[in-house]
């Protein structure tokens, strides 16, 4: 990026189909630290677009930030430079390589914390430069939009065709994409509050369940009742994509002040989450619909990608509807739903399959779109509201 450049409008050219490839096999090192994970990971793409991950090693700061209820951004930083030159380390022998057969190093460049971001942006940085190997700076939610292509560490993931309609659904992001190409996308809808994964989070919080709060509020929900309790729907009878989780977010929290018994918390549990999936499979029904009137022809399919795509409930629902709708349907192994470095791995893979590097002053980006210009020409955000992703 230029110096001085607007981070929102300054972005890589799109690519879709013309641009050819390398035709051979690349194996790469990613790192992530855009939030409360330090992650290093061993990817080998193949010529022909199949995926091999050789190693994927994560660190959580779980227990730093539980006393808090939330990441800490300082917190988050210094946990990152404590432990990341030993977990790379990890990665590299877990995939049995040494530096020496790596063919890039590809690191979370933002959307993110932006302390954190720094943290794996500078390492890998230097691996680049003192190895002679190229950098490729990655957008954390393009990892994600590769992500439903990894396998487990044994097996080998089929590439997922363009175009497709993706789903991104985790505590900092809620977005509908229409993915033409690698780095081209097209916003369908986006949240305009909170997104999905921080309704989970703030209403387990405060339901008094523990951090993190949305595995545990599935976990409690598993045996509720989820008719017992209604919730409001947001955004019935609008049109467009767009979500909205805070009045469900109030009002589910306001109720968790007077439930106080067993039975009645699980009741709670399991009517948002499935207020939550119903919003996501409702507005993700109006995408498809819009998918399919621009490609009338072809391969449909939906990927769900991001931390919530882990909840099995959520993803239940998304698989139904897309069924109902005739697409296909896919969604990353469980384990690479959340932030991991496999996905940045196969991302920086994806752009040096097309003979894509960065420089060495590649920024450290506390925003960064997937859509730059819908961003700009019709924010969902209120101005100047800045989150940990926004």
């Amino acid at each position: 990026m230029r110096q001085g450049a607007d981070p929102l409008t300054e972005s890589r050219p799109s690519l879709q189909d013309p641009v050819p490839e390398t035709g051979r096999d690349l194996t790469l090192l990613g790192l992530e630290t855009s939030c409360d994970e330090t992650a290093a990971a061993v990817v080998r793409r193949s010529a022909d677009g199949r995926v091999q991950v050789l190693s994927s090693i994560i660190a959580s700061q779980i227990a730093q930030h539980a006393p808090f209820g939330g990441v800490v951004p300082e917190i988050a930083a210094r946990a990152h430079v404590e432990v990341i030159d030993a977990i790379t380390a990890q990665a590299m022998t877990a995939a049995g390589l040494t530096y020496d057969q790596l063919d890039g190093v590809a690191a979370t460049a933002g959307p993110g914390l932006v302390g954190g971001v720094m943290v794996g942006l500078s390492f890998g940085k230097a691996v680049a430069l003192a190895r002679g190997l190229p950098l490729i700076a990655v957008n954390h939610l393009e990892g994600h939009a590769v992500s439903a292509r990894l396998g487990a560490a044994d097996q080998v993931g089929e590439a997922v065709a363009y175009p497709f309609l993706l789903l991104l659904v985790s505590g900092g992001h809620c977005q509908l994409l229409e993915v033409a190409g690698v780095g081209a996308c097209r916003r369908l809808g986006s949240t305009i509050d909170d997104a999905a994964g921080e309704a989970f989070d703030k209403i387990a919080k405060a339901m008094g369940l523990p951090y993190p709060g949305g595995p545990a509020l599935e976990k409690l929900a598993e045996d509720g009742d989820a008719g017992r309790f209604v919730l409001p729907r947001a955004l019935l009878g609008r049109e467009g994509c767009d979500f909205s989780f805070s009045g469900l977010k109030t009002a589910a929290a306001r109720m968790a002040e007077t439930v106080t018994a067993e039975g009645d918390r699980r009741d709670l549990a399991a009517a948002v989450q499935e207020a939550i999936a119903r919003q996501l499979t409702e507005r993700t029904e109006r995408a498809m619909t819009a998918f399919a009137e621009r490609h009338p022809a072809g391969q449909r399919r939906l990927v769900v990608a991001g931390g919530v795509a882990a909840n099995r409930h959520v993803r239940a629902r998304l698989q139904a509807a897309a069924d109902r709708q005739g697409f296909s349907f896919a969604a990353p192994p469980l384990v690479y739903c959340t932030d991991n470095a496999a996905m940045i791995a196969l991302a920086g893979a994806e752009r040096l399959a097309l003979g894509q590097s960065d420089g060495l002053d590649a920024p450290a980006r506390p925003r960064w779109p997937l859509d730059a210009q819908a961003a700009l020409s019709h924010p969902t955000h209120i101005p100047g509201r800045k989150g940990a992703k926004a």
